[in-house]
């Protein structure tokens, strides 16, 4: 019988979201490290949609829509599930912010940014959403667009990974195309551990980590305590070319009208 992981310590009268792998959660310590990993994004979009009008496209559970209103002059959190929506709407109150249930194809209005992580490989439609993003975005405007990288997130030589609710998992190259045809400037960044993260990653990689933690009976007790403390500066965004991004966890596509 598989593990419910629900939020804790949720506000009164905010009814706590169950994790499903649909969406990432705060206040779930077993999935922090996927929070940290999304919030971490949000946190450098944030320090460029500085007093800009900003569409949180598929906000989920509100955190980052909430972040972003920090430090724009407007956020609307869009989604369409009525779970995830109602919980925002109680949980993140603050001026300069609000939610609407709606469709990310459907929704429209006027920004300077739109935002869109880890959203288009669940997608049909890739191609008729960043057209309708386009649409929306005032001259000058960007969206920002993620996704998981295929090649850190599949087993080797797999064209997708056993997640049930992606449709499509992008290479490096692949995800640049799409975006290119859409949008007449695109800078493709990549997202990778940083400080403890990087030398977990290297100790698995060189130490054999994984084998020593398991043969000592402790990989419990140790990730009980190594998986909260995750922060979002445990991981950096680079820019570079499709060869430079092969190993980054995940894509982040600077698209510009």
């Amino acid at each position: 019988m598989e593990t419910a992981y629900v939020q804790s310590n949720q506000p009164d009268g905010v009814p706590p979201l169950e994790l499903t792998g649909e969406r990432t959660l705060p206040d779930v310590p077993e999935e922090n490290y996927w929070y940290r990993r999304h919030l971490a994004v949000y946190e450098w979009i944030a320090a460029r949609a500085v007093g800009q009008r900003v569409v949180d496209m598929a906000c989920g559970e509100g955190y980052g829509s909430e972040l972003l209103a920090r430090t724009a002059r407007g956020v609307v959190g869009v989604d369409a599930n009525p779970e995830a929506h109602e919980h925002a709407r109680l949980r993140y109150v603050r001026p300069h912010l609000r939610f609407e249930r709606d469709l990310v194809e459907r929704f429209s209005e006027q920004s300077d940014a739109v935002v869109f992580l880890q959203t288009i490989e669940h997608v049909q439609n890739p191609d008729e959403i960043l057209e309708h993003f386009k649409s929306m975005l005032t001259p000058g405007g960007v969206a920002y667009v993620s996704t998981p990288n295929l090649l850190t997130l599949a087993p080797e030589g797999a064209e997708k990974s056993d997640n049930p609710w992606h449709v499509k998992e992008y290479r490096a190259a692949e995800f640049r195309a799409l975006c290119d045809a859409h949008f007449p400037q695109v800078e493709l960044y990549g997202l990778f551990h940083a400080r403890k993260l990087r030398v977990h990653e290297l100790a698995i990689r060189h130490l054999g980590w994984d084998a020593i933690h398991r043969r000592a009976g402790f990989t419990r007790p140790f990730y009980d305590r190594f998986t909260p403390a995750i922060s979002a500066r445990d991981f950096r965004l680079r820019l570079g070319d499709d060869a430079a991004l092969a190993g980054a966890l995940d894509f982040v596509a600077v698209c510009r009208t």
